[in-house]
């Protein structure tokens, strides 16, 4: 529809949106220097109910910045060290024999483990067995854990951000495809800027007591969510997300020949999912003052690499050439014809809100 005849509560609760975003990123960069497309990424996963990855070298303020985002969240928030003798029941937690002292009867007492919380870091996730790490799989994606045949559901909103190191691979334990593929985003940390530094150098250096307000509750994240899976997109945009999918896929009969080469295997149906969702926050977020939200084939564009990244699995000549992940989406997206306008046949723009 047209501008004039745009709901205004479509539009007030769009500019809530955008404000919880100004003000979340205010309070994190008391914080954080620079990063801005690290935080945008959180950002979108959250309004998307996914989770998200880190891959960065150390001293980058991975950990920091998830611990500062729980902060501005007011939300409970617990650190999940990984090592290598960490046990799934170190995570989840365990049933023990109490007794009670009155009646002397003994009975199990079930003590929950750090994933009882609503934000989780899962701090070097690659330094802990499978075994281990195949205890986040349920509660990342059914929200529950089941300990002692018994399930345990876990309070909503629940985020798992998990940290990486990219260099150190001695004596840890790459993640399952299963796994990787629950994270929404893959987000690269990469260095500071000169500027940036200088200014890291500054905060890190004096005596400062940096003070965090909390800007959203719970409840308010979960009508947040909501905003975001309303937002309309048309079926060209759709289809051009399908597309970029399916053409990663070797056995579809959609690959070009350069993917053929390049991949052993594609991404699955939750990288479509993901970036129509991603795509949506994004365009929310980067929406112009115009008031006139709706998806286009950009933002499906500005989220395609943190979320197929970690879905794209290179064959063993396109490694030993040094093409990554990235570059097959680069390349994706070069060939890809969007083939669509954000203006309608009518020539008027959608709802904001889609029903």
């Amino acid at each position: 529809m047209s501008q004039e005849s745009t709901d205004p509560n479509d539009l007030q609760q769009v500019e809530k949106l955008r404000t919880a975003y100004t003000a979340m990123k205010t309070e994190i960069q008391k914080v954080i220097v620079g990063q801005d497309h690290v935080v945008d990424e959180l950002f979108m996963a959250l309004f998307c109910r996914g989770h998200c990855l880190l891959i960065g070298v150390p001293g980058l303020a991975k950990t920091l910045l998830i611990s500062t985002l729980s902060k501005v969240l007011s939300l409970s928030f617990n650190r999940i060290q990984f090592t290598p003798d960490l046990m799934p029941s170190d995570i989840t937690g365990t049933e023990v024999i109490q007794e009670d002292k009155t009646s002397g009867k003994r009975e199990f007492k079930f003590l929950p483990g750090p994933i009882f919380a609503n934000v989780i870091l899962a701090d070097e996730i690659n330094r802990t067995p499978p075994k281990t790490q195949a205890a986040l799989l349920e509660s990342m994606q059914e929200y529950q854990v089941t300990v002692g045949g018994e399930r345990r559901v876990l309070e909503k909103p629940f985020f798992v951000l998990a940290t990486q190191n990219p260099i150190e691979q001695e004596g840890t334990y790459p993640l399952p495809e299963a796994q990787l593929d629950r994270f929404m985003f893959m987000v690269k940390v990469d260095y500071p800027s000169a500027d940036e530094e200088r200014e890291i150098l500054r905060r890190t250096t004096e005596d400062r007591d940096t003070d965090i307000k909390p800007v959203l509750s719970a409840e308010e994240i979960f009508e947040l969510q909501n905003i975001v899976r309303r937002v309309p997109i048309s079926d060209s945009v759709l289809d051009y997300a399908l597309r970029l999918v399916r053409q990663t896929r070797l056995t579809t009969g959609e690959a070009p020949d350069w993917v053929k080469e390049w991949l052993q295997w594609g991404a699955g149906p939750r990288a479509s999912q993901n970036l129509v969702l991603g795509a949506k926050a994004h365009a929310l977020l980067r929406a112009k003052d115009s008031g006139q939200f709706y998806v286009s084939a950009d933002d499906i564009k500005a989220v395609a690499k943190p979320v197929l990244r970690h879905r794209l699995i290179t064959s063993f000549a396109a490694e030993a050439d040094g093409i990554t992940t990235d570059k097959v989406v680069e390349r994706l997206l070069e060939e890809v014809d969007p083939n669509t306008s954000a203006i309608a046949a009518d020539g008027k723009l959608p709802n904001v809100i889609a029903d």
